[in-house]
């Protein structure tokens, strides 16, 4: 059972008994998509901490390749800041952000790792938060701040490309801007291209092989950015088969053989899986109950490749799970062996 996210938002702490108890409750979503096979969470973090609201959002993935057991989780509170998580769900730190909603890490070529968040404190200007994470502390350094086009930021992803760190910054009415950043001596951010979907957008992600963009606008489909044009296509639309709107975070696993897209299908609690660079529907799956608790109205997810130690041979999933009573919302953490085991995927 879960509350919708309408009747959530509409209680305040003063009236929150009195309006849950007015709320209906679903035993499952209105639409249901094709079949999807059931995974089971590894692991999970500890929970945001704003509670009693929607504030959990998007989590990024650094992998210690010398220590895969110490690789970090960097997860948005949308609505406080940024959490940084081993994988064994602790908290390492917390910075305070503000809105932050959004997140997503890239190296430079000297090794630092740059975090870089969607920051929406100001409605009509939205700007990028850039940090510096320590990963042996599993601290964040404030670096700076720079623009991320006019409007209220949503989305956030990194590209890295021969001359650097590329961001593109989703704003809320479904415009994409895409940023280089600078950080020689002065951190900067120069506009370099911009895109446009019709309506409402967030989840984005670069593909590591050839620098295309996919852009999920949430009632429509998931877009697609050829590197360098301004003008895109759907190559996988809302159909309640593979995608039950909204379509919210995107994410690729990359391997040696093959290359996955992955969209949270959050109208119905699953997640659909496409072979890339066809954009080929392969399947979909659910993280269901088990060790810990299912997820459901997925918002943020990540994936990434390699060796995260004996639990996560293959890769590592993070989705945010947006029903995590009686506690705050959190992130939850699958064995992508597991997901591709249960899809058949080779």
């Amino acid at each position: 059972m879960f509350l919708s996210r309408s009747c959530l938002a509409a209680a305040s702490l003063a009236v929150l008994a009195t309006t849950l108890a007015g709320c209906a409750t679903t035993a499952a979503p209105a639409i249901a998509g094709l079949p999807a096979v059931n995974v089971t969470a590894t692991a999970e973090t500890v929970p945001v901490g704003t509670a009693n609201a929607d504030a959990a959002d998007d989590p990024a993935i650094w992998h210690n390749a010398g220590d895969p057991e110490a690789s970090l989780i960097v997860a948005t509170d949308k609505k406080a800041g940024l959490y940084v998580y081993g994988l064994d769900g602790t908290v390492k730190s917390f910075v305070e952000g503000g809105l932050l909603n959004n997140v997503d890490l890239a190296s430079l070529p000297d090794d630092r790792v740059i975090v870089v968040a969607s920051d929406r404190n100001d409605r009509a200007h939205s700007q990028l938060q850039i940090y510096q994470l320590n990963t042996g502390t599993g601290t964040l350094d404030l670096m700076g701040v720079v623009p991320g086009g006019a409007g209220e930021g949503y989305g956030l992803c990194l590209g890295v490309k021969d001359d650097g760190i590329h961001a593109y910054s989703v704003i809320k009415d479904g415009t994409i801007h895409e940023v280089k950043l600078g950080f020689d001596g002065k951190l900067t951010g120069t506009f370099e291209r911009r895109m446009k979907v019709p309506t409402q957008a967030e989840g984005c992600v670069v593909d590591p092989s050839d620098g295309t963009l996919y852009v999920g606008e949430e009632d429509a489909g998931i877009w697609r950015f050829r590197p360098g044009e301004s003008t895109g296509s759907i190559v996988a639309p809302v159909d309640n088969q593979q995608l039950v709107a909204d379509v919210e975070g995107l994410a690729i696993w990359s391997g040696a053989n093959a290359r996955f897209l992955v969209a949270s299908s959050q109208g119905d609690n699953a997640y659909a899986v496409f072979r890339l660079p066809e954009v080929t529907p392969v399947g979909r799956f659910r993280v269901g109950a088990g060790a810990f608790g299912a997820t459901e109205e997925t918002d943020g997810i990540e994936i990434a490749s390699g060796n995260f130690g004996p639990n996560y041979p293959d890769g590592l999933f993070v989705a945010q799970d947006g029903h995590n009573a009686p506690h705050a919302q959190n992130f939850k953490l699958v064995s992508w062996k597991a997901i591709a085991e249960a899809l058949g995927l080779k």
